[in-house]
């Protein structure tokens, strides 16, 4: 998938080294040229010296042969127009941008962006979950916050511990995906026990999280 990249600083850097380890290829829009030196040294791709805003800027970057488009500037006004010049004079089909302020999430969506992510939104939630559960390894949400991914320890005090995956009663719309035992991945059946220490990957909803989280660990929902 071909992705540009719309933005400056470390996360940019940070973002495309992931999207390249995965196999993507990246075009970055910088404005600022010590940052694109720096990018160059260190990335692969295109590093383009340019107004992510100027839609000539976007044309000489060859947006219409691009899959989508990462908007991650530090002004929110700047991501809406990048995405929708991107949109309405390129026809890219996926949009997506950083929200700086949590309010103007919901706009950029009635706007047409693909997908706006509200940084502050996302670390608050993470650290509200963990800070709840203390057996929580890992947590994210997926299809914009309407689906959660965590990862769980299962301690020799869980009520799931030593019991068959049929035996817990998980509530509708929840699962559990997979158990990391040692180095092992088991995708697992309803004969699989969970034991202690294993490490639980359960895919929730966000209304039904916490019920699934005090099934598996006893922690109390608040």
């Amino acid at each position: 998938m071909n992705i540009l990249i719309v933005g400056g600083g470390k996360v940019v850097y940070f973002v495309a080294r992931s999207f390249q380890s995965k196999g993507h290829q990246t075009t970055i829009i910088n404005k600022n040229i010590e940052e694109c030196r720096w990018l160059s040294r260190r990335l692969k791709g295109v590093i383009v010296h340019g107004d992510g805003t100027d839609p000539q800027v976007l044309k000489d970057t060859n947006t219409i042969q691009m899959d989508a488009i990462l908007a991650i500037t530090p002004h929110d006004e700047d991501n809406l127009i990048i995405c929708q010049i991107a949109k309405l004079n390129f026809g890219i089909r996926r949009t997506l941008a950083f929200v700086n302020d949590p309010d103007n999430e919901e706009m950029f969506k009635k706007l047409g962006i693909s997908a706006a992510f509200s940084t502050t939104h996302m670390i608050s939630n993470i650290i509200e979950q963990r800070t709840a559960y203390e057996d929580i390894i890992d947590l994210s949400s997926m299809a914009d916050g309407k689906v959660i991914v965590t990862e769980i320890l299962i301690s020799d005090d869980s009520p799931a511990c030593n019991k068959k995956l049929q035996d817990i009663d998980l509530p509708e719309n929840s699962l559990i995906a997979c158990v990391i035992r040692d180095d092992t991945q088991i995708i697992p059946r309803g004969s699989n026990v969970i034991q202690k220490k294993d490490k639980v990957i359960v895919i929730t909803l966000p209304e039904n999280h916490g019920e699934v989280i005090k099934i598996l660990t006893g922690d109390v929902v608040e």
